[in-house]
């Protein structure tokens, strides 16, 4: 029997399927009612945020994104709360992690690493005139949206100056990226931090690997402190000189902000982006969520009791491919662009999770199984940490099964790797189209 689809409202927002997942959270595509566009709503347990005491930087976070509104910045629209749930409503952005591209490509070229930092840049400083550093910049906090234009996230680490605090002192962020200053455990300036790390990600783009990358923490604690690195042969005499003046150890000789944007190299072919900061940002619904995180809540309604795989619609499936490109969701080999991989199957559900399970127990994984959605957890790679995977079954059309694929844990790069081991040795259940199908009759044309 064919199950019903979840339908689940939050305010005016009908909310799907999940499209990331995290320690503290997850994250669902939804849909504003009102005005048809596609948003992403971060779903946080309010029992989670008391039991770890994570009241004060939840608030912090929503705050932080409600004050920096800018075009290469995730907007964040508004904060609800259910009885049970906060809510984060943020911009729905489609193109996937900067990070993935960087894994799919290898090393981008000159003028394209050059715009991707430009608008890092520009995001950059507009955070820090409004006091706002963020801390933890990466190349997988960077999304792209449609258009392949750079958008800063993951604002969770970011701080605010306190009233007669000039430095920072909290030692955060990820150690390759970090600033030597920060990693010294004394008061740091936020701002030269951030730059830092900037100059970091401006290197793996141009590179394609780390300027600073040790598998024993000391090691690569001393090299950054010494800023002990070389910039490959290909680099232009202008981003090498660049990059020595960002990656200097003293903060207090480090080029800023100001110094990069008069740089010949950072200006060629500089266009700042042109937008008005003419709306007021209220911070109301975050005050009215946290002053009452018990009482406050948004209608939800969920009318799926049954145990079986989930339906997804046509107008789900499209969301979910880069470009409104459907060939991305069927054709494995364009998967390993994406975070959200995925295949298709025409065996049953209990078949193919079967499968599943036995090919994760041949790989050692400890498999747990429920509703359809399985998670299979290790040990990574270099032993530093959990592995952890989330796959989810999907009918999307009688005996037609997506299997949504995420990484719950880990490094990236491991999970990709994973994936196409762990796609290999499905290859008997994975549904592949005839050569030269076209992807708008994939779903109509198939063989099973």
């Amino acid at each position: 029997m064919m199950k019903k689809k979840v339908t689940r409202n939050v305010g005016k927002y009908e909310v799907g399927r999940t499209i990331g997942e995290g320690t503290f959270a997850k994250v669902k595509f939804a849909r504003n009612a009102e005005t048809g566009k596609s948003v992403a709503v971060k779903v946080m347990a309010k029992s989670t945020i008391l039991k770890h005491r994570m009241v004060d930087q939840i608030k912090r976070e929503i705050s932080i994104m409600k004050i920096v509104r800018h075009p290469n910045i995730v907007r964040l629209h508004e904060v609800l709360a259910g009885r049970t749930k906060i809510y984060i409503i943020l911009e729905f952005v489609t193109g996937g992690e900067l990070f993935d591209k960087i894994v799919h490509q290898g090393r981008l070229r000159e003028n394209e690493s050059r715009k991707y930092f430009q608008q890092l840049i520009d995001a950059v400083s507009h955070c820090h005139s409004k006091g706002v550093y963020h801390r933890d910049l990466k190349p997988e906090n960077l999304l792209l949206d449609s258009y392949g234009n750079l958008k800063v996230s993951d604002f969770g680490l970011s701080a605010l100056p306190q009233q007669g605090v000039g430095l920072l002192h909290t030692t955060c962020g990820t150690p390759n990226y970090v600033a030597p200053e920060v990693l010294g455990n004394q008061g740091y300036d936020g701002a030269a931090a951030d730059v830092w790390s900037c100059g970091v990600i401006l290197f793996v783009l141009m590179a394609g690997y780390l300027p600073f990358h040790e598998t024993n923490l000391a090691t690569l604690y001393e090299k950054i402190n010494a800023a002990q690195f070389s910039c490959p042969f290909w680099f232009s005499p202008g981003a090498n000189s660049l990059i020595h003046k960002i990656l200097d150890p003293n903060p207090k000789t480090r080029i800023r902000i100001e110094g990069i944007r008069k740089d010949p190299w950072f200006r060629k072919h500089y266009a700042p982006v042109e937008y008005r900061e003419d709306e007021e940002v209220s911070l109301d619904d975050v005050r009215a969520v946290f002053e009452d995180i018990e009482d406050q809540y948004a209608e939800e309604r969920t009318d799926n009791k049954d145990g079986g795989p989930l339906l997804m619609n046509a107008f789900e499936m499209i969301t979910l491919s880069q470009g409104l490109n459907l060939s991305a969701l069927f054709d494995r080999r364009q998967d390993c662009i994406k975070r959200q991989t995925r295949f298709v199957s025409c065996k049953p559900a209990k078949v193919i999770i079967s499968n599943v399970e036995a090919v994760a127990e041949s790989m050692g994984l400890k498999v747990h199984t429920r509703n359809f959605k399985t998670r299979l957890e290790g040990i990574s790679a270099n032993k530093a940490g959990q592995f952890a995977v989330v796959l989810e079954i999907f009918e999307v059309a009688p005996s037609l099964f997506m299997v949504d694929v995420r990484k719950a844990a880990g490094e990236t790069l491991e999970y990709h790797k994973f994936y196409k081991n762990f796609c290999a040795k499905l290859d008997e259940i994975i549904w592949k189209p005839k050569e030269g199908m076209a992807s708008s009759n994939l779903l109509r044309t198939r063989t099973c």
